[in-house]
C-alpha cells in the first residue's frame, strides 16, 4: 500500500510541484509590489531575496513573466532588480526599457556587467543622466553611441561628447547624430569638420561659425592698453590675436619675397605650389604651418574657401589657390567640377567676421586651446595618411608635429 501510494506520488509530483511554484512566484512578486503603506522596506527586502532565489531556478518564461509585473514599480529590491537586469536581453529589457525606480548605479553597473544588447536597449531609454551615457560611451560601441546621440532625453557630459568626437573620426555616420546634440560647443564641431561629409561641414559652418563682434566691442579698449605695455603679456596678447578683426600678418610682409598675400596665390598659381610658397601663404594669412598644411591638403576644399574669406582675399585670389594645388574646375563633359561648385558656395555663405572665428580656433586648437582629447582626435591618423599630403604640407607637418610631442 505505502508503495503504491508513493509511486502515485511519483507520478504526480513532476506537475504539482510546478502549480505551487508558479503560484508562489506571483504571490511573492505581489507582496514585492506592495505600496510603502502595506510593507516596509525591510520586509520588502527579505521578499526580495527569496524571490531571488527562486528565480535562479525558474525558467525564462517565469522570469520575464515577474520581470513585467515588477517593472511599474516605484520601489524595486536591489536584489530582484541586480539579477533580472543581467538576465537574457527579452528580459532585462522589460525593467531597461519600463522600470523608473532604477538608480545611476543600477544602469552603469548593468551597462558593464552585461552585453552589448543590453547597453543599446540601454540607450534608448529616457532620461538617461551624463555619469550612464558616458559609460555607455566607454565601450566604443557604434550603435550603442549613436542610439544614445538619437535619444533626445538623454543628457551628455563635455567629456563623453569629446570622447564621441574623437571617435566619429573613424566612424563617420555618428558626425550627423553628433551636430544635432544641443551640447557640442564650437570646439568640438571644428575639430570634427576636418573628417565630416560636405552636408555637415555646411551644418557646421551655419551653426558655429559665430561672430566675435560682443567680444570685440567689450576689448576694444583693452588694445590700446596692451599696445601701451608693450604687448608684454603673452596670456592677453594670444587673447587678443583671437579677437581683433585684422588677420593678416602685417610682420610677415616686412620678411616676405611677395608684396602681400594675393602675390604669393598668384604666385603659387603662376609656378605651381612650392614648399616655400606655401609656407608663405600660411605666414601672410596669419596661420601656423601646420594650420596652413591641413587647409592645403584637405580632400573636400572648403577650409581654402574660408582661409580666402577670413583674410579678405577676392573669388578671383580663390581660383588662383585652386588652381595652385592642380585641383579640377570641369568634370569630363564641361559641368562645374563638385569640389569647385561647393567651394564657390562655402566662400559665399560666409561673412569674413565668421570666417575668421573657424579659422582662428583651427589655429588656436592646434596649440592649446582644446582639451587633450580634442587634440588626439585632430592628430590620430595623420601619421598614416601623410601620403595623401604634397611635399610641402608634409614639411610643415613634421615641423609641427615636434610642438605635439611626437
Amino acid at each position: 500500500m505505502n508503495d503504491a501510494v508513493a509511486a502515485m506520488g511519483e507520478e504526480g509530483g513532476a506537475a504539482a510541484p510546478l502549480k505551487a511554484r508558479h503560484a508562489l512566484l506571483k504571490r511573492l512578486a505581489d507582496v514585492v509590489s506592495l505600496p510603502a503603506s502595506r510593507i516596509n522596506a525591510f520586509e520588502r527586502s527579505v521578499t526580495g531575496d527569496l524571490l531571488v532565489e527562486m528565480l535562479r531556478l525558474a525558467a525564462p518564461e517565469e522570469r520575464r513573466r515577474v520581470a513585467a509585473r515588477l517593472a511599474p514599480l516605484a520601489e524595486l529590491p536591489n536584489s530582484v532588480a541586480r539579477m533580472l537586469l543581467r538576465d537574457e536581453p527579452e528580459i532585462a529589457g522589460l525593467l531597461i526599457e519600463q522600470c523608473a525606480s532604477l538608480t545611476d548605479a543600477d544602469l552603469v553597473s548593468c551597462a558593464r556587467d552585461a552585453g552589448p544588447d543590453h547597453r543599446f536597449m540601454m540607450a534608448g531609454r529616457r532620461g538617461l543622466s551624463e555619469v550612464v551615457t558616458e559609460t555607455l560611451f566607454s565601450f566604443g560601441e557604434t550603435a550603442v553611441i549613436e542610439c544614445v546621440l538619437r535619444n533626445t532625453t538623454a543628457r551628455l557630459s563635455q567629456v563623453g561628447l569629446e570622447g564621441v568626437v574623437g571617435v566619429s573620426r573613424q566612424t563617420p555616420s555618428l558626425c550627423t547624430p553628433l551636430l544635432k546634440r544641443p551640447e557640442l560647443r564650437p570646439s568640438g564641431a571644428y575639430v570634427m569638420f576636418w573628417w565630416c561629409g560636405p552636408e555637415d561641414r555646411r551644418t557646421i559652418l551655419q551653426r558655429f561659425a559665430v561672430s566675435r563682434e560682443v567680444m570685440q566691442e567689450v576689448s576694444e579698449d583693452v588694445f590700446a592698453m596692451a599696445a601701451r605695455e608693450g604687448w608684454s603679456d603673452p596670456v592677453s596678447r594670444k587673447a587678443l590675436q583671437f579677437i581683433e578683426r585684422r588677420q593678416r600678418n602685417r610682420a610677415a610682409i616686412a620678411k616676405s619675397p611677395f608684396d602681400d598675400l594675393e602675390g604669393a596665390v598668384a604666385h603659387a598659381a603662376q609656378n605651381g605650389l612650392t614648399r616655400e610658397t606655401a609656407s608663405e601663404i600660411a605666414y601672410l594669412a596669419g596661420v601656423k604651418p601646420l594650420t596652413g598644411a591641413k587647409i592645403l591638403g584637405d580632400p573636400g576644399g572648403e577650409p581654402l574657401a574660408i582661409l580666402c574669406k577670413a583674410t579678405g582675399l577676392s573669388r578671383a585670389d580663390l581660383l588662383n589657390l585652386w588652381r595652385s594645388m592642380r585641383r579640377p574646375e570641369a568634370t569630363a563633359d564641361g559641368a562645374v567640377h563638385p569640389d569647385w561648385e561647393r567651394v564657390q558656395v562655402t566662400y559665399e555663405m560666409l561673412a569674413v567676421d565668421r570666417a575668421q572665428t573657424v579659422l582662428r580656433y583651427w589655429n588656436w586648437s592646434l596649440s592649446s586651446a582644446l582639451t587633450p582629447t580634442l587634440l588626439r582626435a585632430i592628430r590620430q591618423g595623420e601619421d598614416e595618411a601623410v601620403d595623401e599630403y604634397s611635399a610641402p604640407q608634409r614639411a610643415a607637418m613634421m615641423a609641427l608635429a615636434q610642438d605635439f610631442g611626437r
